[in-house]
């Protein structure tokens, strides 16, 4: 297996990728087809965010956590893909040889932008506004505060789209622990969504077209 190991915001520690290492390598072996992993451990608001993602032939699984120690986040996000792997390892044994085909369809191609908003904050203008009369200099030049509330754009990725069934779309989100999964149904040849119920269960989203109407034919 092929392990590729970041860190950002987070200086390189020798015993951190070894300790990744090791817990990637346990999943591993329990996999038929274990192709390359992917480890990126950052520091973010003094947390410690562990994000492992490990290509099984055409599936993914992908486990992230954040904790107060790093060593604690890589074992919290390797435990979720061990979940998933236990749960779904005799049907990810059954889908071998299907990789070609799911390669072959993915055609589809969407954008996923990520967005970030900064809440205002409240200015002093709240707590002392005889200071803000006094100096209306001082509270023009927070006036770009206003603006706070925009959302900026993080980042973009563009994703290809497999071609799956229903069952094998909720199969995947669950193996990546994400709450939704875009794909192309197999079935309906339409680009879906499948996501996480709140009550329990999965739901389904796809685009429904009107039936074309039936023109009228005279006798």
């Amino acid at each position: 297996m092929q392990l590729n190991i970041t860190f950002r915001q987070f200086g390189a520690s020798d015993s951190l990728k070894e300790y990744a290492r090791e817990k990637v390598e346990r999943v591993n072996r329990l996999l038929d087809r274990a192709g390359e992993a992917h480890v990126v451990l950052s520091l973010e608001r003094h947390l410690h965010h562990a994000d492992i993602t490990i290509h099984s032939g055409a599936w993914i699984l992908r486990g992230r956590e954040k904790s107060d120690d790093m060593y604690a986040s890589i074992d919290l996000a390797m435990d979720k893909i061990e979940r998933q792997l236990r749960r779904y390892r005799d049907k990810l044994k059954s889908h071998h040889g299907k990789e070609k085909v799911h390669h072959r369809q993915d055609l589809v191609k969407v954008r996923h932008d990520v967005f970030e908003v900064h809440e205002p904050e409240e200015t002093a203008e709240a707590s002392a506004p005889a200071a803000t009369q006094a100096a209306p200099a001082a509270a023009a030049a927070q006036a770009p505060v206003a603006e706070s509330g925009v959302a900026r754009l993080v980042r973009t990725t563009h994703l290809a789209i497999q071609s799956l069934s229903v069952d094998d779309a909720v199969m995947q989100m669950n193996l990546m622990n994400n709450d939704f999964y875009v794909f192309q149904n197999q079935q309906s040849q339409a680009l879906s969504i499948v996501y996480r119920r709140k009550e329990g269960g999965f739901g389904l989203i796809e685009p429904h077209l009107p039936d074309a109407p039936v023109a009228a034919t005279g006798t």
